[in-house]
């Protein structure tokens, strides 16, 4: 992206203030700023002229003329969301309020290597932006979640376990070459938690997204702000011995772990043993949809097992809401009915108190709007003002 001069001293602080969409009035803007009305008048002409500030409806008028009011303009620039999975990958164009204008969704296959996904990715975006009739000079910020370890202050994964020949590749590096804007790159669950909080929790400051599919993993969002830990693995609950695991042995290398009895393959291991055809986490879903009383029942132990881990973790960050999400969350409440079993009977009344433990809302779609609010939150930041956002 092309450097621009810093805006001038009081915008920034101004546009942070306006960045939450309500309007406010220069007097509004001058009291909480402390400002002179002569100075907040320039910088909201200023904040205006770059397009990132837009007048809206007048005011309620106390006497004389309506007091204009000024705002977030969500449609100045527009920021690229990607969600890559295993086997399929959505790709989505927002606005900076983080409505969706346009998004795709194909099946990719991680494995096939960096080049060859992340080239889908920059064919799709600009087919999309081109979709919504913008270009790459509108483009502000791209957020993308893989599935694996990702040292976030590089992009680069780390030793991802099902992303053959990605660790340490310089994942903004080789997308900048194509689209030369700022790139952000996280793990899935913790781009799907700040979907999940973004988009049906926006008050919440204290939650937890759970994700449980081929693995088990946590995202942790904590006073508001996402929790990855010194090395970025915060949240990696698939890995915590639970009392049921025994010898059983994990992908991980050790034994015991929640991931190698809760997980869909875990589960659908389970059912073979018990003679039933499961090969997959799907068909472990397919057969709770369809009723098969073992199935169901093992459903509810692995929400058990999950619920003994989710126990230590209410303890320790005392979250107002744990929403479950991941491909094993289709089975429904069979699933969540045993971790509140457990988390409800075995933490303490004060933490359960005003607990919500419930499915994921944004199903799905957490993945990519997570993605956007990532490049969101970067684009209508400080920093990324200072180096070009408002660039004209």
């Amino acid at each position: 992206m092309t450097d621009s001069p810093a805006l001038a001293p009081g915008a920034g602080e101004l546009f942070q203030l306006l960045r939450d969409g309500v309007p406010r009035t220069r007097a509004e803007l001058a009291k909480a700023t402390g400002l002179a009305r002569s100075t907040i008048a320039a910088r909201v002409d200023e904040l205006m002229r770059i397009g990132l500030v837009t007048p809206v409806a007048d005011g309620v008028s106390t006497g004389g003329r309506p007091p204009s009011q000024f705002a977030l303009n969500p449609t100045a620039k527009v920021v690229l969301g990607a969600d890559l999975g295993a086997s399929h990958a959505t790709v989505a164009i927002t606005d900076l309020a983080g409505t969706v204008l346009a998004e795709r969704t194909d099946a990719i296959d991680i494995a096939s290597g960096p080049e060859a996904v992340l080239t889908w990715l920059v064919d799709g975006a600009r087919a999309l932006l081109d979709e919504v009739g913008r270009d790459v000079r509108s483009l502000a910020s791209i957020g993308i979640g893989v599935p694996g370890p990702v040292e976030h202050s590089t992009g680069r994964p780390a030793n991802p376990p099902i992303m053959p020949g990605w660790d340490g590749f310089d994942i903004p590096g080789w997308i900048q070459q194509h689209l030369p804007v700022p790139v952000l790159v996280d793990n899935d669950v913790n781009i799907m938690a700040l979907g999940e909080r973004a988009v049906v929790w926006p008050a919440v400051d204290n939650l937890m997204f759970v994700k449980i599919a081929t693995g088990i993993g946590a995202g942790l969002i904590s006073d508001g702000h996402l929790q990855r830990g010194a090395q970025g693995v915060a949240g990696d609950i698939g890995h915590v011995h639970v009392t049921r695991g025994g010898d059983v042995p994990c992908t991980c290398g050790n034994r015991g772990c929640l991931e190698a009895l809760a997980s869909g393959p875990a589960i659908a291991r389970a059912l073979r043993a018990a003679g039933v055809e499961a090969e997959t986490g799907s068909d472990v879903v397919d057969l709770v949809k369809r009723g098969n009383v073992d199935a169901i029942q093992a459903v509810r132990q692995a929400g058990r097992d999950i619920g003994e881990v989710l126990t230590t973790c209410v303890s320790l960050m005392n979250p107002s809401v744990i929403a479950i999400g991941g491909s094993m969350a289709r089975v429904g409440e069979h699933l969540i009915a045993g971790v509140r079993e457990v988390v409800y009977t075995r933490s303490t009344p004060l933490a359960t108190e005003h607990l919500s433990i419930v499915q994921s809302s944004t199903a799905e779609k957490a993945g990519v709007l997570g993605a956007s609010m990532l490049a969101v939150e970067y684009a209508l930041s400080g920093d990324a003002l200072t180096v070009g956002l408002a660039a004209v």
